[in-house]
């Protein structure tokens, strides 16, 4: 048992890596994007959940479960994104 919960620990990590490589290309959105109101793109949201979506299904991964944890993420990174946006647009001031 304890292989095995190494294994998810360290398969836990290389998740969060990921995130934070993904949080970067957010944060880089957030720099070229020269209006506030092009931070939230519900076609792009919809368009990145049917992604993942259909990887999971590629991968013998529930695509429901799939959809619900993008749903947080991509919520997430749009609120990151307002953040980093509105921090910018103060520096540039």
């Amino acid at each position: 048992m304890a292989e095995i919960r190494d294994g998810i620990d360290e398969l836990d990590r290389r998740i969060v890596a990921l995130l934070g490589e993904r949080m970067r290309y957010i944060e880089a959105a957030a720099r070229v994007k020269q209006d506030r109101d092009v931070v939230r793109d519900e076609w792009r949201k919809a368009d990145v959940i049917d992604k993942a979506a259909q990887a999971a299904e590629d991968h013998d991964f529930p695509p429901a479960l799939v959809r619900e944890i993008y749903e947080v993420l991509v919520e997430g990174s749009i609120a990151h994104e307002f953040v980093k946006f509105d921090q910018l647009g103060e520096a540039g001031e």
